[in-house]
């Protein structure tokens, strides 16, 4: 029974060992993040924000161009944020995308006048 016991805490501290290692490896990894908006419209307004070692950055960019990108470079466990494209008075279209280093880009897609596309879960 001793022996069992034994058996079950080792494995459990192994486990442990290995969860740990990996929340450490992903939390100093750093990622590249582009953030992307085009469309058929002008004078749109683009919110995105970041985590950054923990904390979280937002910026805005009023009376953007189409079309917009910006790229950053983060580290940390929480590592994504979202972007928003909001249309003017005016409507038209608007997509957004954020690409995470080269994986498949996560995209939205908005119309009118004050719609707003929205990117987020990366």
């Amino acid at each position: 029974m001793l022996v069992l016991a034994l058996l079950l805490v080792g494995g459990c501290v192994a486990v442990i060992g290995v969860v740990v290692d990996k929340v450490s490896k992903e939390s100093s990894r750093t990622v590249r993040i582009t953030y992307a908006a085009a469309g058929n419209t002008q004078d749109v307004d683009i919110t995105y924000s970041t985590w950054r070692d923990g904390n979280q950055e937002v910026n805005q960019d009023n009376d953007a161009r189409l079309p917009w990108t910006k790229e950053i470079h983060t580290k940390g466990f929480l590592k994504g944020g979202a972007l928003v494209v909001t249309l003017g008075p005016d409507g038209g279209t608007a997509t957004c995308s954020v690409t995470v280093d080269d994986a498949r880009p996560i995209t939205a897609t908005a119309s009118g006048a004050f719609a707003s596309a929205v990117c987020k879960g990366f």
